[in-house]
């Protein structure tokens, strides 16, 4: 489980000081997928970074399978899988190469890693590329490499950050068949997305975040009830206004 607890985020830029997030609060339970939907800019990236100990909040603090953000980060690391927008992946090294370094990072025995490497690439269609150079691979298949290694460890707890952002249609849904898959097996998912259709597809509960504030929290049908509205796309439009980018 997740527990954000009053997470705020101040940034300073250029002499000025920013809020990225402004005491938000929220539960993401175990056995189902949790989502922060948001445009760009909202706070999510910051959100997760901070679940993840990436970041440190400036107010407030998370407790994730049990361990405090702040107290017990090295715990945290252990248990979680952390998938970022930047896939940060070697291009000189091929996805065996890949699990195998990270693989032991973690603490992981060789066979250990081998099962784990063969279920992965199996369930993510990387089977017959699994020797081959990552600077080959396109963007989807990348993304899928950065699943795998994220997940060698097994974690209890999954976070990723726009998981289908710019996957073609066949590669989005391994990734969200393998999420789904991931919920079933009792762990904790919490994705971050501006996608409002993968959130309907996805997301067993959620929360809109704009500008560092949780501005709707639910199940969709929840939602759609409290506003009396026909699909998500409208709630999200009401809640979040347009804004220019001057």
């Amino acid at each position: 489980m997740i527990e954000a607890k009053k997470i705020r985020k101040l940034f300073k830029s250029q002499g000025k000081t920013v809020e990225a997030l402004k005491e938000i609060s929220f539960i993401a339970a175990e056995g189902e997928i949790f989502g922060l939907l948001g445009p760009n800019g909202a706070g999510k990236t910051t959100t997760l970074r901070i679940l993840s100990t990436m970041l440190s909040p400036t107010g407030g603090t998370a407790i994730v399978e049990g361990h405090d953000i702040l107290k017990e980060p090295a715990e945290i690391r252990r248990k979680i899988g952390f998938l970022s927008t930047e896939t940060g992946l070697y291009d000189r090294l091929t996805p065996n190469d890949t699990l195998d370094f990270f693989g032991k990072l973690a603490g992981m025995e060789p066979g250990e890693i081998r099962k784990r490497a063969d279920y992965l690439f199996d369930r993510l269609a990387l089977q017959k590329d699994r020797k081959r150079l990552i600077s080959g691979f396109s963007t989807g298949m990348k993304q899928k490499v950065s699943i795998a290694r994220a997940l060698v460890h097994n974690p209890s707890v999954i976070i990723f950050d726009e998981p289908t952002n710019g996957l073609d249609v066949l590669t989005a849904k391994t990734v969200t068949d393998f999420l789904k898959e991931m919920r079933g097996e009792g762990k904790t998912v919490i994705i971050s997305t501006h996608n409002l259709s993968l959130v309907e597809k996805l997301c067993d509960h959620f929360v809109i975040i704009d500008m560092g504030n949780i501005v709707a929290e639910g199940t969709l049908p929840e939602l759609l009830k409290k506003y009396e509205a026909d699909e998500l796309e409208d709630i999200f439009f009401k809640l979040v206004p347009e804004r220019s980018d001057s």
